[in-house]
């Protein structure tokens, strides 16, 4: 796509490719009053000095008071705090309420259980098109070694939850399944008798192994995402695990994009990838997706949602 015909709404997809953090930036309006948002552009500039920035958007509410203050904090969210991000990206007016914080050595709200934060003196604020950058002077700030959220195309993820799903597979044959998506459709195989992309794996990295094998199906450049599912076959003794993943503009050499909404009726393989398909179909127009733990039958699913980064 050229920049002569850019889709601001492609364009921040392409850009949600690159995995970030996830903050809240906090600070204190003139009335004393803390205010804060959730944003993922932020970066670190430089040691000597200690300077950090976020970016703003000059629509956002927060725009005057951040733009007019003295100081700011940046509050690096666990993995364990995708509920605060989520409240701090919504319109919710007793933001706060939500959270356990106090305040810095320059006032600003500095939030507990976070992965770091950083108190700044504003530095700078240096205009970016429909954004601003906010440059911060660090004066004080602090590393609980915690593990950070990540944010990525669209949804958050957590190193815990991914850990845990290999693992959860690693004492049987596993079996590597793909919910391959685009522009809303996603990729089956078969004519009569509908199923999602699998291949068997022994060993090795298995994201690497399923990338492999799902290029080689298509014929297309395929992005693995984030887990979707990792439950047990009973009926076949596998340890199935299912990730999300794009592909590249074409036809696949293998395989056809359907409407997962408009598959109710279909006949699938297996029961599971039945679910499997409702279930994205499902979350695929609410906008929120979990990762499924359990078998066939049974299991629970954990939210991870997908709606929220802003600056």
């Amino acid at each position: 796509m050229t920049i002569q015909t850019v889709d601001p709404r492609a364009l921040r997809d392409a850009f949600g490719a690159f995995p970030t953090g996830v903050t809240v930036v906090t600070a204190n309006d003139k009335a004393g009053n803390p205010i804060g948002f959730t944003a993922n552009s932020f970066t670190s500039v430089s040691l000597d000095p200690p300077l950090l920035l976020v970016c703003l958007a000059k629509t956002s509410r927060n725009y005057a008071t951040m733009t007019g203050a003295r100081h700011f904090a940046i509050n690096v969210l666990s993995e364990t705090q995708k509920d605060v991000s989520n409240t701090f990206a919504r319109p919710v007016e007793d933001r706060f309420a939500a959270v356990e914080w106090g305040k810095g050595s320059a006032g600003c709200p500095i939030f507990s259980n976070v992965a770091a934060w950083f108190e700044c003196a504003m530095e700078q604020v240096v205009e970016a098109g429909d954004h601003v950058i906010l440059m911060g002077r660090v004066e004080s700030f602090d590393n609980s070694g915690r593990n950070g959220l990540g944010y990525a195309r669209g949804g958050y993820f957590t190193p815990i939850l991914a850990s845990k799903a290999v693992s959860a597979a690693t004492e049987g044959n596993i079996e590597l399944g793909a919910v391959v998506e685009r522009r809303g459709e996603v990729l089956l195989l078969g004519d009569d008798i509908l199923s999602l992309p699998t291949c068997d794996v022994d060993d090795g990295n298995p994201t690497e192994k399923l990338q492999e094998y799902l290029e080689t199906l298509t014929g297309l450049t395929v992005s693995i995402g984030f887990l979707y599912s990792v439950y047990e076959g009973k009926s076949d003794g596998k340890q199935h695990i299912v990730y999300r993943a794009s592909v590249s503009s074409g036809e696949p050499a293998n395989g056809r994009f359907l409407k997962p909404d408009a598959l109710s009726q279909a006949c699938f393989r297996t029961s599971s990838t039945a679910d499997i398909v409702a279930r994205f179909a499902m979350e695929s127009s609410i906008g929120n997706f979990g990762i499924y733990f359990g078998d066939e039958t049974a299991g629970t699913i954990r939210p991870i949602p997908s709606k929220g980064i802003r600056s």
